[in-house]
C-alpha cells in the first residue's frame, strides 16, 4: 500500500446505499399523499435509476442534455410520473413534492461498513470519492453518511457524466 498514492472510489451503489434509501423516501411520500400501498416503490426507484444511467450514458458519448445530477433527476422524475404506469402518482405530486423525492438523492445512507473501511484506507493513503453527483450532492452525502473522504471529484467540474474520458484525464 505504500506505493500507492490515492484510492478512487465510485459513490452511488459503491459507498452509499441508493435503493434502501430512495425506496424509504418513496415509501413515505406514498403514505404523505395517500397513494395505494401496493405500489411497487422497488420498481419506480429501479425504473428512475435505470432512466438516469440510460441519461448519463447518452450525454457521457456527446448527446445533448444537462450534467448536473439535480436537473437531470427531476426531468427524470416527471417524465417518470407522466408514463402511464405511474401517472396516477404524478397527479398527486406538487412541485415542492418531487423537488424533494430529488433531494432524497442527497440524504443516502451508506452501507454499513463503508465507515470503518474508509477510516482504515485512509490512514494509509488519500481516498476521494468520484461520482456523476453534483458537487452540493456529494457535499450533502458525505455529510450525510458520514462518508471521511480527503476530497471529492464531480462530473460537474467537466460538464459530462462518467464514462466520458474527459472525467478520467
Amino acid at each position: 500500500m505504500a506505493q500507492i498514492k490515492a484510492l478512487i472510489f465510485d459513490v452511488f451503489g459503491t459507498t452509499v446505499d441508493w435503493r434502501t434509501t430512495i425506496v424509504a423516501e418513496l415509501e413515505a411520500l406514498g403514505k404523505k399523499y395517500d397513494i395505494p400501498s401496493g405500489t411497487d416503490w422497488n420498481k419506480f426507484a429501479q425504473r428512475w435509476r435505470n432512466d438516469f444511467l440510460s441519461n448519463s450514458k447518452r450525454i457521457a458519448s456527446g448527446g445533448a442534455g444537462t450534467s448536473n445530477i439535480d436537473t437531470s433527476h427531476r426531468q427524470l422524475l416527471d417524465q417518470l410520473l407522466k408514463s402511464p404506469e405511474w401517472s396516477h402518482i404524478g397527479i398527486k405530486l406538487d412541485d415542492p413534492a418531487r423537488q424533494d423525492l430529488v433531494l432524497g438523492w442527497h440524504r443516502l445512507h451508506g452501507w454499513p461498513d463503508v465507515v470503518s473501511g474508509l477510516q482504515s484506507l485512509k490512514k494509509q493513503t488519500i481516498i476521494v470519492g468520484l461520482s456523476n453527483g453534483s458537487l452540493r450532492a456529494l457535499i450533502d452525502l458525505a455529510k450525510n453518511a458520514a462518508l471521511p473522504w480527503d476530497a471529492i471529484l464531480s462530473t460537474d467540474f467537466f460538464s459530462t457524466f462518467k464514462p466520458n474520458p474527459k472525467v478520467y484525464s
